[in-house]
């Protein structure tokens, strides 16, 4: 066994995130325009987490609550399937509610136009605004190619 490491393990063994572009040494910056020293930061460069609480990272009790509380009736308003989010409009005419991707039930991803029954819990830390949870397609938008989360398209 040879103690330096192959190429394929050094290269799983790198960090997860890079540290920041270093500025080209062609570039020469007046004095006044140099870029300030910042403090080494561990998370500089990557993504941070969503604080949005999706099945996996909701609470037990938030989840219970959910689940106890009444069906709501609405509308898909706009769904990106790429970003994992969209918005309801509620049937009472409310202010639109959010909805996450992890919260979606049945086999169709939703389109603008699909009604919907919902149940809502609230979204952290402030616990101002709603989130729809238990998500299930009723109606399929009609005129509307829907898509299967497999990545199969049917004309409805």
């Amino acid at each position: 066994m040879s103690a330096e490491p192959s190429s394929s393990s050094s290269s799983s063994s790198s960090p997860p995130c890079p540290g920041p572009a270093a500025p080209p040494s062609s570039l020469h910056l007046p004095e006044s325009r140099r870029p300030r020293e910042r403090s080494p930061s561990p998370l500089r460069g990557c993504l941070i987490p969503s604080p949005l609480p999706t099945r996996r990272t909701r609470t037990f009790s938030a989840t219970v609550r959910a689940s106890e509380g009444p069906i709501y009736k609405g509308v898909c308003k706009c769904f990106c399937r790429s970003k994992g989010h969209g918005f309801i409009t509620p049937a009472d005419g409310g202010p639109d509610i959010f909805v996450h991707i992890s919260d979606i039930e049945g086999e169709y991803v939703p389109v603008a136009g699909d009604e919907v029954t919902y149940k809502m819990c609230t979204i952290p830390p402030k616990n101002e605004k709603l989130q729809a949870v238990e998500v299930v397609i009723t109606h399929l938008a009609p005129g509307t190619k829907h898509e299967t989360w497999s990545g199969h398209v049917i004309s409805s």
